[in-house]
């Protein structure tokens, strides 16, 4: 372990014990529940009719998850959002924990459930259980995770590798720009949540289009309700 990875646990350690937090305990669910993940495709995802995302932004104390869906055009057929107040802190590796309620609010407010659904995080490129994979466990919809960073692992050739195997591939998706980092969630396959991730790519966003609107909605939601 490196003294900034354990300078980190530490910080981690003490903001827990702060908030009564038990992380040992929520470890063990993530493990527990990353058992029940099934990387490979669960649909044929050549020509999926509805696509989502989720964005998150912040104000103070306060969440809001904007949930958009789109056709293969990119053409924005529903979006909802839900904003509540946080009651977990940031801990690196816990995410869901903190996020996870509001963005399911969210999903849970759409008429119609999308085909895939982009998540701004890890999938299984996680120590454990990344963000976008509870979120599929929790709602039974095939997520994809993107990140602008690694949380674990290491990259080799295009694909990312944690303790000896493959859980994602890197993503250069604008010439210049830092890569993507796409894992899958579950429900669906290294490969497929690489290139779906690639297909929305629309330049000259960097992000998969699903995402880029989602991010857009979440801040003109932000600025609806707190200004600025």
């Amino acid at each position: 372990m490196t003294p900034e990875e354990t300078a980190e646990n530490s910080k981690s350690s003490e903001i827990a014990k702060k908030y009564g937090i038990n992380l040992k305990k929520l470890e063990d669910e993530q493990e527990k529940l990353a058992k029940e993940l099934v990387i490979k495709d669960s649909v044929d995802f050549s020509m999926p009719e509805r696509i989502g995302a989720i964005a998150n932004a912040f104000f103070q104390n306060k969440i809001i998850s904007a949930c958009v869906v789109v056709s293969p055009e990119m053409e924005i057929l529903e979006q909802e959002y839900f904003q509540d107040k946080m009651k977990f802190p940031y801990i690196p590796g816990f995410r869901a924990y903190r996020e996870l309620p509001t963005m399911i609010e969210a999903f849970n407010k759409l008429e119609e459930k999308p085909d895939v659904i982009f998540i701004s995080g890890h999938g299984t490129a996680h120590p454990r259980l990344g963000i976008a994979s509870h979120f599929s466990i929790s709602t039974g919809i095939p997520t994809i995770g993107i990140a602008d960073s690694l949380l674990a692992g290491e990259v080799r050739k295009e694909y990312i590798v944690l303790n000896g195997k493959k859980v994602g591939k890197v993503l250069q998706s604008k010439q210049g720009s830092r890569p993507l980092y796409v894992s899958p969630g579950d429900l669906i396959s290294i490969e497929t949540a690489y290139e779906l991730a690639k297909k929305f790519v629309k330049l000259p966003h960097k992000l998969p289009e699903p995402m880029h609107l989602a991010n857009k909605y979440a801040k003109d939601i932000r600025k609806e309700l707190f200004g600025g």
